[in-house]
């Protein structure tokens, strides 16, 4: 064998941090070949897809409107791996925080106060939160797996969507077209840059990664979460309830997806459309990882992936680039990023380099002698 891997004494800490900045590298070097295969100019195409989006103060404020919803799915994301509990339904949370914040705001779209919005946002993140609840009883009562309910779950939220856009809720002044009707501007979110699109979904977004640092860093409940994901036998030996637990995680993360749904019908779009999502809580679970579930690093990875989003959309306008090229760059992070995470806990060793190197040290010793 040529290449073999040997397990580390422990598992390196350098590797950890290094990890996601190799996958990174790796997956522009394979963009570049990508490229040239389709008959681009790499070097053109990387700019168009990473430098050309964000290249004026309007493009940079695009990729924090982009980022918001990003964020806040991520860091929720956080809590619950950190709890070794595998919630792969941001996408659905998000979508039901989305549809239940648009039902409040439909119904209060008469009325008037700065009542109105908290209302709306705290709905949405009831909805997420529920949502969420959902596969928190399904594992502790049952013992379900939440990987396949949470991802079942994601596609039956969206079909609620869709049908509440065909129905209860569409506008029946909309000439037919499958979304509701704009809201009240009390329902809202304000800008928190004239001329721009940035809402204040960002600025709940930072003040997400604040709050659940505290909680995990600075809190007994925090610790508690990253015992129970450390080692459940030893959370419980210690006393620590693993199902309420596990319902805490799950609601926290519903309930952020939820915010950062009816951030995105309150803010940018301002009605409920089919498209509320293309796909952040999806993009959210390769943020959580790239960040290595650490707030900074989250802020980091959750600018890229929106940026990529972006960068994405130019491709498409200016090279005549399907859209798929976003979700092919996303999928090659992730594989690199499983990749190189090997390295964290294993070493390369090629068997044919690692004679010679031996044979020398033993000849070296024996003429020391």
């Amino acid at each position: 064998m040529m290449i073999k891997l040997e397990p580390r004494g422990q598992h390196s800490k350098l590797m950890a941090w290094l990890s996601p900045i190799l996958a990174g590298v790796l997956t522009l070097i394979s963009g570049a070949i990508l490229f040239a295969l389709l008959g681009q100019d790499p070097i053109e195409a990387l700019h168009t897809l990473l430098i050309l989006p964000v290249a004026d103060l309007y493009g940079i404020s695009e990729l924090f409107v982009k980022a918001a919803p990003i964020l806040l799915c991520a860091i929720g994301l956080s809590v619950v791996f950190k709890a070794k509990v595998w919630n792969i339904g941001a996408e659905g949370q998000l979508l039901m925080g989305g549809l239940i914040g648009s039902a409040c705001a439909l119904q209060l779209i008469d009325a008037e106060g700065f009542w109105v919005l908290p209302i709306v946002l705290l709905s949405g993140m009831l909805g997420g939160a529920l949502w969420a609840a959902l596969a928190a009883w399904l594992k502790t009562h049952f013992n379900a797996n939440e990987i396949l309910t949470t991802i079942m779950l994601n596609y039956i939220a969206l079909n609620l969507l869709i049908w509440a856009v065909h129905g209860p809720l569409k506008d029946p002044e909309g000439f037919n077209f499958p979304e509701s009707a704009m809201f009240s501007d009390s329902a809202l979110l304000p800008t928190l840059v004239e001329g721009t699109r940035v809402h204040y979904g960002m600025l709940f977004a930072l003040l997400a990664l604040v709050a659940i640092w505290v909680l995990l860093s600075r809190s007994f409940l925090g610790f508690q979460i990253k015992v129970l994901g450390l080692d459940a036998r030893a959370a419980r030996l210690a006393g620590f309830r693993e199902k309420r637990l596990t319902w805490i995680a799950l609601l926290i993360s519903g309930a952020l997806a939820g915010l950062a749904g009816v951030g995105e019908v309150t803010g940018p779009l301002g009605q409920l459309v089919p498209q509320i999502s293309p796909g952040y809580g999806y993009a959210a679970i390769i943020v959580a990882f790239l960040g290595r579930l650490q707030p900074f690093g989250i802020l980091l990875a959750g600018l890229l992936m929106a940026l990529i989003y972006m960068g994405g959309e130019m491709a498409q306008i200016n090279l005549g680039l399907p859209i798929a090229l976003t979700g092919l760059f996303q999928g090659m992070l992730l594989f690199y990023l499983l990749a190189c995470d090997v390295l964290i806990n294993f070493r390369i060793r090629i068997p044919a380099l690692a004679k010679p190197v031996a044979d020398t040290i033993a000849i070296q010793e024996e003429a020391a002698r």
